[in-house]
């Protein structure tokens, strides 16, 4: 073989070697790899000389132009030059960032390829959805739309991966990873139907009972349908990224495993390896919920809302890092945040019930769920193929899921189709303010099945619940019930106990903090369910009577007392033996409470005239006046 000829293996390994080099983190280079980079960048005279000096990738980033000159780099053009061509390794973009002003984030930057996928019609769509719903409705502020809460997510998605990188260049982020993330981030919302979680929470069970779909699931649809109708593969790999493996890693972040068939491996994902494990707890965190998604719309809404946001994503910035347990690496904070994130979620409980539950919120977008299932089978959507949808079969075709946004309220609203009659008449006394009325809400004990069926046999046991003495009768049509379940994110789980910490000591280990190390304030339960009745009705008479039936099937049911009982239906409550004996329970407790300060000496109040013998006080000199 003739000197300076390759072998077929040789050649085959700078073969596979010059692939690595283009698609793999270069923090894993060694010499050759090193030099296949320099060699793709048009820099082949100076391989050799960085083949002497045995650089290789991890010492890339350290080399200053200083460094080039002792090593023989000639010019100074030409160091400037390799120095610039090795910065575009760790930069996520070389191009202009496109700033955009958000009254939340202030002034932020988005990457070019984040931009080539707000400008399509699939993640404009977002700017016609409500983020939350009918609760826009009750709260005038609350205008605010799905696309700025993706953008925002998006951002902040990157804020949280960069911070890692920067703090521990030993997890080996890639560029690649942090435009993943964000793309994930950007696009995690984009399966979300007309007026939000009211579509995929009340409308698509109703009409499609038995139908295991969510809106993460449409979000993954609508990303391929966007990534394909848009040709955006091609793009992607331009900026650096692998298919199909990103497009996996991508979508594995919205919605978790795709393979339903691993998901007790293991590691169930198949986008990054398991020491990427901390990557997937950025934009959806399934582990505890502490994810971006939330810090942003925790700010978001508490600002269109006009409720105080608790909770300052900043500072868990600060103090994020990654530690392994187990094997698998999961973000943590440091120890002292505990009590901070106990405020998080006590702000999102907070949240749901002044805003997001809201009484009047909650039946407006009842109303609007049933005003949808009236007109369903008679609108039309021009879907792929030249194929009609509905409402409800739209989630099956994304070009006509695409299509369908907040704006079928005002379709139904201001048609004139005969057929559309009574959807029309429904969401007219939503706009002219004709709503069901909530005649109470209590708390069961236990908790309770709440499927549709069970929601309309408590509707006929609630019509079956006529307290005596009351004229008005109600038929189970004439209720609507609602239950609310209320939790910390994981329904009975103290999301906290999944979190992990760091202490200042060793940064490397990680702990768990329980709740008994924290406070004896905290609360003991995490969930809890609210059960709401309305009446269609809404005259004088019938409400009347309507609060006092529901009293009544408190009664029957062993719920609590609802709050104002004793004055909707003040005959009614006495009857109820449990209720007062709890009451007078926790009076007694309060006067034993009053009998121990006297004892102690630390209540000073002048003697009832009871007839009985009055004790003397101590504190007091004889002759003293007590005034």
């Amino acid at each position: 073989m003739e000197r300076g000829m390759k072998r077929p293996r040789e050649e085959a390994d700078g073969v596979v070697r010059e692939k690595q080099a283009c698609a793999a983190d270069f923090r894993r280079w060694d010499v050759a790899e090193t030099g296949f980079y320099l060699r793709r960048e048009g820099l082949e005279r100076w391989e050799q000389m960085f083949r002497e000096h045995g650089i290789t990738g991890p010492g890339l980033p350290f080399l200053t132009e200083a460094h080039l000159e002792k090593m023989g780099v000639f010019p100074l053009g030409s160091r400037l030059q390799i120095l610039h061509c090795l910065q575009k390794l760790w930069q996520v973009s070389n191009e202009s960032m496109k700033v955009l002003n958000d009254p939340i984030h202030g002034h932020i930057e988005l990457h070019p390829l984040l931009l080539r996928f707000v400008d399509t019609p699939q993640f404009q769509r977002l700017r016609h959805i409500k983020q939350l719903g009918g609760t826009y409705l009750v709260f005038p502020g609350a205008s605010h739309n799905r696309f700025e809460h993706s953008v925002g997510v998006g951002y902040l998605a990157g804020c949280l991966v960069q911070a890692l990188n920067e703090r521990q260049p030993e997890l080996l982020i890639t560029k690649q990873d942090v435009l993943c993330v964000q793309i994930a981030g950007l696009c995690h919302d984009l399966g979300h139907g007309p007026f939000s979680h009211m579509f995929d929470g009340m409308f698509i069970p109703k009409v499609r009972p038995g139908e295991k779909w969510k809106h993460e699931m449409a979000s993954v649809q609508m990303f391929d349908h966007l990534v394909r109708v848009n040709g955006l593969e091609e793009v992607m790999e331009r900026h650096g990224l692998t298919l199909p493996d990103d497009l996996v890693f991508i979508k594995e972040q919205i919605a978790g495993p795709l393979d339903s068939s691993v998901l007790n491996s293991s590691w169930p994902y198949k986008g990054r390896p398991m020491e990427k494990s901390f990557l997937y707890e950025i934009v959806a965190n399934k582990r505890n919920g502490i994810d971006v998604d939330k810090w942003d719309y925790f700010a978001r809404d508490c600002y269109h809302l006009g409720i105080q946001n608790n909770f300052d994503y900043q500072r868990f910035l600060k103090f994020a890092r990654v530690c392994e347990v187990r094997g698998k690496k999961h973000i943590c904070t440091r120890d002292k945040e505990v009590g901070n994130l106990y405020d998080m979620f006590h702000t999102r409980n907070c949240l749901h019930r002044r805003a997001y539950q809201h009484k009047v919120g909650n039946i407006i977008e009842t109303m609007i769920t049933e005003a949808f299932v009236k007109a369903d089978p008679h609108i039309q959507i021009l879907g792929s193929s030249g194929r009609i949808f509905s409402i409800s079969s739209a989630i099956d075709d994304m070009e006509a899921y695409t299509k369908l946004t907040d704006h079928i309220f005002e379709l139904i609203l201001y048609s004139s189709a005969p057929e559309l009659s009574e959807a029309r008449a429904i969401l007219h006394n939503i706009v002219c303010r004709r709503l069901y009325k909530c005649v109470g809400q209590t708390t069961p004990e236990m908790h309770l099945d709440a499927s549709p069926e069970k929601l309309l046999d408590w509707a006929k046991e609630v019509a079956g619940s006529k307290p005596s003495g009351t004229d008005a009768n109600l038929t189970a049509e004439d209720f609507v019930v609602r239950v609310i379940h209320m939790d910390y994110g994981m329904k009975e789980k103290n999301p906290i106990n999944n979190v992990h910490f760091y202490c200042k000591k060793d940064p490397t280990k990680a702990i768990k903090i329980r709740k008994k190390q924290v406070s004896k304030l905290l609360p003991e339960r995490f969930a809890e369910q609210l059960i709401r009745v309305y009446c269609k009705k809404t005259d004088d008479k019938s409400l009347e009577a309507a609060k006092k039936y529901f009293v009544q099937w408190c009664m029957d049911r062993n719920f609590t007392k609802p709050q104002d009982g004793d004055i909707i239906a003040p005959e009614l409550t006495p009857l109820k033996r449990d209720w007062h004996t709890l009451e007078r329970d926790d009076d007694d407790s309060e006067l034993d409470d009053n009998a121990e300060d006297n004892h102690l000496g630390l209540r000073d109040e002048t003697p009832r005239k009871t007839g009985r013998n009055v004790k003397v006080n101590l504190f007091h000199a004889p002759g003293e006046s007590r005034l």
